[in-house]
């Protein structure tokens, strides 16, 4: 029968030899993570709370036997650490390792799986071992496109974050290269981070924060001072930032379950009117956060009256109209098109949006639908001669397109044409050779009979 020192390591009970070599990996210092490095990283950073890293690991009972292994499934494994997304252990000993370091974790129950243990592999209350190998690791990328990598420096506290419209009280300090060129305690709206002179890359991560939480963010020239650049901060364009961000303290804004419909509207006017002002001045993305507002109030709203349905319906149909503009200066097509389609929900003959979706369209190369969207603008509103100059687009697009495609057929028929000349000459080139290679088998055997035959 096996016990808890079954599992050996140089000839000794592993658990011995782990808490002899190893050291307490733990803030409470619990002995309840132990950790023995077997072979040492790189110098230099370790892995900070939420980045993305990518480990190989054995985990074994003590008794020796290997319950789960990444190896063995020949696949890496990944997660955002310090997140809670993997054991306790884990979190705390993947944290103190360098690129390319391996070592054995001693984990006690509550650091693994715990009074339940993990029902036909772990038993209850069970301490394991994890052998772990760390590969790589990265910040946590915090957008789609990758334009706003954090890398949590100081873990927040609670469970809450600031939403739009917060008002937040932060220290800030940016770096372009090695030049820090801003260092100061500020306090803005999420929302309009813009009016302080703050890229849209630190805003859009204050919804991420925790209180008293301190990162490192990086910005790709989107989320940072674009193609302008910032001639106060001597930044120039095009250029890739760095801020570190303390978020001190927070007061979150009323999400819209909080708010009575009339405090909505109210607020929707001068939200509407930020939005503008940020369009005007070419800050379409800061301009659809606020436009975006809007919608998420109203657009379950049905009104308690004919005034109120009036005034609900045109905000909402201005907000998706201003939506789409702002996305179609950004080239996002498919937003363009989503947004008009909602307005045309509400008001199937709005001239703007059925402009606007056939100019998304006719971007997206898809000429018929565009010329289709433009036609029915003509027949709202038949003195729109953006619409006819639009057709003319169309129609000379579509000519276009039918002759490349005859261009493109006709050399693919060509090449086609071709290949089988070319199969039927080597083809019948083989069967000559063929022929002629059965013709001389008969004359030689034939040559044989004659000489096998009596005289």
């Amino acid at each position: 029968m096996t016990t808890d020192q079954d599992l050996t390591m140089d000839g000794q009970p592993a658990t011995a030899v782990l808490a002899a070599k190893g050291i307490d990996v733990t803030t409470s210092k619990d002995q309840g993570v132990i950790k023995v490095v077997q072979r040492h990283g790189l110098d230099g950073e370790r892995p900070m709370v939420g980045d993305k890293v990518t480990v190989h690991y054995t985990g074994k009972l003590l008794t020796g036997e290997k319950f789960d292994c990444s190896r063995d499934r020949k696949e890496a494994f990944c997660f955002n650490v310090g997140k809670g997304q993997v054991l306790k252990a884990w979190d705390i000993g993947v944290l103190s390792m360098q690129m390319g370091e391996v070592c054995t974790l001693l984990c006690k129950p509550e650091y693994a799986y715990g009074s339940a243990g993990n029902p036909e592999k772990i038993p209850p209350n069970s301490s394991v071992v994890f052998e772990m190998e760390l590969l790589k690791f990265e910040g946590e990328i915090l957008t789609d496109d990758s334009g706003i990598v954090r890398r949590i420096k100081v873990k927040g506290d609670g469970y809450t974050n600031p939403n739009d419209g917060s008002s937040v009280a932060v220290h800030l300090e940016g770096r372009c290269g090695d030049r820090l060129f801003d260092c100061r305690d500020v306090s803005f709206i999420v929302g309009e981070a813009e009016d302080k002179d703050i890229p849209l890359g630190v805003d859009r991560a204050m919804d991420k924060m925790q209180k008293g939480e301190c990162c490192v963010l990086y910005l790709k020239p989107k989320y940072g001072f674009g193609s302008k650049g910032k001639p106060e901060y001597k930044v120039g364009p095009d250029r890739d930032l760095i801020y570190e961000v303390t978020l001190k303290s927070f007061q979150r804004a009323k999400e819209t379950w909080e708010m009575e419909l009339p405090e909505k509207l109210d607020l929707a006017a001068g939200v509407k009117h930020k939005g503008n002002q940020y369009f005007k001045v070419g800050l379409y993305h800061q301009a659809v956060i606020q436009y975006q507002r809007i919608v998420s109030w109203l657009e379950m709203e049905c009104g308690a009256g004919t005034e109120q349905q009036k005034r609900i319906k045109s905000f909402t149909l201005t907000a998706h109209l201003n939506l789409a503009l702002c996305f179609l200066r950004m080239k996002e097509f498919s937003q363009v098109v989503d947004n008009c389609n909602k307005v045309i929900e509400l008001d199937e003959d709005n001239e703007k949006a059925l402009y606007r979706r056939g100019e998304a369209r006719l971007l997206r190369n898809e000429f018929s639908m565009a010329m289709e969207d433009f036609r029915q603008v003509l027949r709202v509103n038949p003195s729109n001669r953006a619409a006819h100059s639009q057709i003319s687009i169309c129609q000379s697009k579509i000519k276009e397109h039918h002759e490349q495609d005859k261009k493109t057929y006709a050399n693919m028929f060509q090449k086609f044409a071709e290949r089988d000349t070319k199969i039927g000459k080597t083809k019948r080139r083989r069967d000559e050779s063929v022929r002629s290679s059965m013709n001389g088998e008969v004359g030689n055997k034939r040559r044989r009979r004659s000489q096998d035959c009596p005289s």
